[in-house]
């Protein structure tokens, strides 16, 4: 019996040890990618902090126009710092609950096996019991027991934030908007206000009580509507709302100014969409014998370059040194798109898009012309130096652009 109880102690023990290895290695694995995504971000502050201060330095930048620019990159960085934590990574802390739980299985297996020897008491009786498959083993849950198991979860802990949210997607993607509705509004009583989520929060709440009033715009929605943008002028939900009334009431220029508003921050998925609302509520006014604004924002920016190095200067560069390339507006300092290569990557073809914007209100499609320049930092620092090889071209068209720009490095920076 000695052997016995001495083998059921080392199982036991390796079992424990089986349940709390990928809960010890999800937390490294957490603490790591927070660390690398914050290091990336203050990694691009620096890079472009410095270029600022180099062209300060040349006389090219006020110190008015320094302090403003500055203050941006510093609150870029702040609201990367605020958000990464919260929405940049699906893994969330391990808290007391989920140890709790973690510790009782491990528990629960030694305890079931000895419960299950002791009423059995016959070895092959007990090979028969452990070799009878678990309830539901195999099979994945249903959506209504998923939904009934996380509201069960938040009747015992409500202030989970991001379990509301969950919860209030589910119901929307199921057509339930009534109680999306009432899932929202719980988020919006646990998420704190100054969470940069916040105003997002409120405009998908306005989405939902519109949808849940089979589409109707009432008192209530735009009550919400209007709450929503005092907070955030640029709140896509709640613009896209009142771009849908507007077009619904044909109103196709009011339905345009909104959803041009939105696409401010919008991008992905959400952009399409609005430029798709936009070009029928144009196409309406074209029909209706109207007239059009300009929309430049129809017109999708894009510059394909053909990046070369000069032979000439081949033989001066190494190929792990750094290579930049950026599309800033002729006479201007801020990029509007920025790439980071190397030399031994050229020559190579590159498209610069809204999608390589440094900021949501500074794109490609903003401008008509940009000017694109690519340089060979010995130092590997974004701002120029002595030393430095560059090339490059302007004006260049961020649209309607039918052949590739030739972009040729073929300058030493004095």
């Amino acid at each position: 019996m000695i052997n016995l109880w001495i083998g059921i102690g080392v199982l036991t023990l390796i079992a424990i040890a089986i349940m709390f290895w990928p809960l010890l290695r999800y937390q490294r694995r957490s603490r790591a990618e927070a660390v690398d995504r914050q290091q990336q971000n203050v990694d691009i502050f620096r890079e472009r902090l410095a270029e600022l201060e180099h062209e300060r330095a040349q006389g090219t930048l006020a110190d008015a126009e320094f302090a403003t620019l500055k203050l941006e990159l510093e609150r870029n960085l702040l609201i990367d710092a605020e958000v990464a934590p919260q929405t940049s990574s699906p893994r969330r802390p391990v808290g007391q609950a989920q140890l709790v739980t973690v510790t009782l299985l491990a528990l629960m297996i030694p305890a079931a096996a000895l419960g299950l020897y002791n009423h059995l008491g016959r070895a092959d009786d007990l090979a028969v019991a452990l070799n009878m498959p678990a309830p539901g083993d195999g099979q994945q849950p249903t959506l209504e027991q998923a939904v009934a198991a996380l509201e069960t979860q938040l009747a015992n802990d409500p202030e989970n934030p991001e379990g509301w949210y969950l919860l209030a997607n589910t119901h929307m993607n199921a057509g339930d908007y009534a109680a999306g509705v009432d899932a929202f509004r719980q988020v919006l009583n646990y998420l704190p206000e100054e969470a940069p989520q916040y105003a997002s929060v409120m405009g998908q709440l306005a989405q939902a009580m519109y949808f849940a009033r089979d589409g109707g715009m009432d008192d209530a929605v735009r009550a919400q509507i209007d709450a929503t943008l005092m907070r955030e002028p640029y709140e896509i939900a709640a613009l896209g709302l009142l771009g849908i009334d507007a077009f619904e009431q044909q109103n196709y220029t009011a339905a345009i100014e909104h959803w041009r508003k939105a696409l401010i921050n919008a991008d992905g998925q959400a952009a399409d969409s609005l430029r798709s609302g936009i070009q029928r509520a144009r196409d309406e006014l074209i029909a209706a014998g109207q007239p059009v604004p300009d929309l430049p924002e129809l017109a999708e920016a894009s510059i394909v370059l053909q990046v070369a190095l000069s032979p000439e200067l081949a033989a001066q560069v190494d190929p792990e040194q750094t290579l930049f390339i950026f599309a800033r507006p002729v006479g201007g300092r801020m990029p509007l798109a920025a790439v980071k290569r190397q030399v031994k990557d050229l020559p190579l073809e590159i498209e610069l898009t809204d999608a390589m914007a440094m900021t949501p209100q500074a794109r490609l499609s903003s401008h008509a012309e940009v000017e694109v320049s690519a340089r060979v930092s010995l130092s590997g620092q974004p701002q120029p130096q002595a030393g430095d090889l560059q090339g490059l071209v302007a004006p260049v068209a961020t649209t309607g652009n039918s052949e590739p720009v030739t972009l040729v490095i073929d300058q030493v920076v004095q």
